[in-house]
């Protein structure tokens, strides 16, 4: 049996949110929604953690949404980060999308606050009552100071919207048990965890690395899939350190923005509180690259 969210199986890119002189670099945002449709990825997020959503205004978080489906024109699917620790703000966001145009919605478990078990199940069950767009559950207690246990995710699962769930704890014990209790379709939140847990039945990954090589890393989910699974061991292999070794730097998107910068894709501006890598870090993320061939 398929999984539920079969539709956002593959690749799909945790897009960042380019910014020219502390703005929102329009000209640049449409460029990589372009781009990203000629490399062939199966799916674009933009304003995920990647995009740098808790800094951006709520104008500016609906603006990103906007371009991105505007020049996405249906050539590929867009799933928008719409999360929040308000359950009202992640409703309106949700709303938002899917007027936008978007085809789905990633949803991160409400952060900071620390809700129950019940919290987030309600939580979820609020957005899925006032809009129908598919609902990707995101599920990084790195980030939000409190898992979501995978009994409450199978819960959460059975609301008929939510389709998938990016999984971003990093324990293999708990993506198997989302992956025994429900059929929602599970995608790796981790680059260097894709390979793994596609051994365990996942179907994708919410990439950060295919920013800059999502050829790449589509060749690994492929070769998997015709079950070449020598192929795509030698593309975890080749990936693997240019996961460690770049996202390692600094908190993502710092290290990312300053490899699209040296690639000539981005300006490599980041607002604060996140601050650009030091000469020693850049030296290091030169050596990356070029060890990938990147540069």
């Amino acid at each position: 049996m398929a999984s539920k969210g079969e539709m956002f199986a593959g690749l799909t890119v945790a897009m960042v949110t380019p910014f020219k002189g502390g703005t929102l670099d329009e000209a640049g945002l449409r460029n990589l929604v372009d781009w990203h449709v000629e490399q062939g990825t199966d799916v674009i997020c933009p304003v995920g953690t990647t995009g740098e959503s808790p800094t951006l205004s709520h104008d500016e978080h609906h603006r990103v949404i906007d371009v991105v489906c505007e020049q996405a024109r249906g050539r590929i699917k867009v799933v928008a980060g719409t999360g929040s620790n308000s359950t009202a703000e992640a409703i309106e966001l949700t709303v938002a999308a899917k007027k936008s145009g978007a085809n789905g919605a990633l949803v991160v478990g409400p952060y900071y606050n620390k809700p129950t078990m019940e919290g987030f199940y309600q939580h979820f069950k609020a957005i899925t009552e006032a809009c129908d767009l598919p609902i990707i559950l995101y599920n990084i207690p790195g980030r939000t100071a409190k898992n979501i246990e995978p009994e409450t995710i199978a819960r959460i699962g059975e609301l008929s919207s939510v389709v998938a769930v990016k999984e971003s704890t990093g324990s293999m014990d708990q993506a198997s048990q989302i992956l025994a209790l429900s059929n929602l379709t599970l995608l790796s939140g981790d680059d260097s965890l894709t390979l793994p847990l596609l051994a365990l039945g996942g179907r994708g990954v919410v990439s950060v690395v295919g920013n800059i090589v999502p050829k790449d890393v589509k060749a690994m989910l492929a070769a998997w899939d015709k079950g070449d699974i020598a192929t795509a061991q030698t593309w975890h292999r080749k990936l693997f350190p240019l996961c460690r070794d770049m996202l390692g730097l600094s908190t993502n998107p710092i290290p990312l923005k300053a490899a699209m910068q040296l690639l000539g894709r981005d300006t490599g501006e980041v607002r604060l509180p996140l601050t650009p890598l030091d000469a020693k870090q850049q030296e290091s993320l030169i050596g990356t690259l070029k060890k990938y061939g990147l540069l």
